[in-house]
C-alpha cells in the first residue's frame, strides 16, 4: 500500500494542477497551476529513481555490487526545475504586461477588450 502511495500523491496533484488550468479564470491562478504541474513531474521523476536500501550514487565511494539510486531521474530533475524557474518568471512578466495593458487578469475580460 505505501509502494503506491506516492504515485497517488503525484497523480492527486496534476489532477489538481489540471482542473485549476481548465476551470480558473484569473491568470496568476493559472500561472500557479502550471508551476504546481511542473512539481509533480519533478515528483514523479524522482519517485521513478527511487531504490529501496539505496545510496547515494558516487561510484567511487561505493563498490561496483552496492544498491545505488539512479542519477538520471536527478539530472533531469535538476534541468526541469530550471527551465520551470525560467518559465515562470516569463509568465509572471507577461501576466504584468497584461496587466498594464488590459487593467484585469480576468481571461474573459481580456477576450472581450481585444476586439
Amino acid at each position: 500500500m505505501t509502494g503506491n502511495l506516492i504515485y497517488t500523491v503525484i497523480a492527486l496533484l496534476m489532477l489538481i494542477s489540471l482542473v485549476a488550468l481548465v476551470t480558473q479564470k484569473n491568470i496568476i491562478k493559472i500561472c500557479i497551476a502550471i508551476s504546481i504541474l511542473g512539481a509533480s513531474v519533478n515528483f514523479y521523476l524522482v519517485a521513478l529513481g527511487y531504490r529501496s536500501g539505496g545510496t547515494v550514487p558516487i561510484h567511487y565511494l561505493k563498490g561496483d555490487n552496492d544498491l545505488m539510486v539512479l542519477p538520471t531521474p536527478q539530472c533531469f530533475t535538476l534541468t526541469a526545475i530550471v527551465i520551470a524557474l525560467a518559465t515562470t518568471a516569463l509568465l509572471f512578466s507577461l501576466i504584468i504586461m497584461i496587466y498594464k495593458h488590459y487593467g484585469t487578469l480576468d481571461i474573459d475580460e481580456i477576450r472581450r477588450l481585444r476586439g
